[in-house]
């Protein structure tokens, strides 16, 4: 009997590292060209909720999104498409109403205080007051890109790290009258 059982953990141990260096192989090119590569310099992992999202390739989107080292953005991200309405959060600048519809958003309902929520989503003073939060939902059909975020060097000796927390990047360009969200709040001062 002792003998079967290490012979059954030899077999099941060999099946399972010929599963994992099967595993790259397996891989198609469609997820190969909608993740960024994992560089071992970013932290966190890509999350999006389960329902009404969809991972697609989109490398000019993902792109889009990417930044470098100290210029902010996202460090790696997936490409989804919208299939069934999903909320999305905003803080922005009241002084600049067309930052409402901007680029950067969360899945999470954003909390306060403001200094902890530029730390934990790199995002330098001189970027945006941070004084407003509204929600929307993405059109069904839009694409975005989840992913964490890249490290900001907002000068003057404050840099935020690399993030782990996931942000939301949504192409919006509400100057040319390009907006992939619907259902907007009028917007609330924050943090409340």
């Amino acid at each position: 009997m002792r003998v079967w059982t290490t012979q059954l953990w030899i077999l099941l141990a060999a099946s399972l590292l010929a599963g994992c260096s099967a595993l790259p192989s397996s891989t198609s090119s469609q997820a190969n060209s909608s993740v960024a590569a994992q560089p071992s310099h970013c932290i966190g992992i890509i999350q999006a909720p389960a329902a009404g999202l969809k991972a697609i390739s989109d490398p000019d989107l993902l792109q889009s999104a990417l930044g470098q080292p100290d210029k902010g953005q996202l460090c790696m991200g997936q490409v989804f498409v919208a299939t069934a309405p999903v909320k999305v959060y905003r803080v922005w600048d009241q002084s600049k109403s067309y930052t409402l519809y901007g680029r950067w958003w969360s899945f999470m309902r954003p909390e306060g205080p403001t200094e902890q929520y530029r730390e934990a989503n790199a995002i330098c003073p001189n970027w945006s007051v941070l004084n407003q939060m509204s929600s929307c939902t993405l059109k069904v059909g839009s694409k975005i890109v989840v992913g964490p975020g890249q490290s900001a060097d907002c000068g003057d000796g404050l840099v935020y790290p690399k993030s782990a927390v996931n942000q939301v990047y949504i192409n919006n360009d509400s100057r040319n009258n390009v907006l992939w969200v619907e259902n907007c709040d009028a917007g609330s001062n924050w943090p409340q």
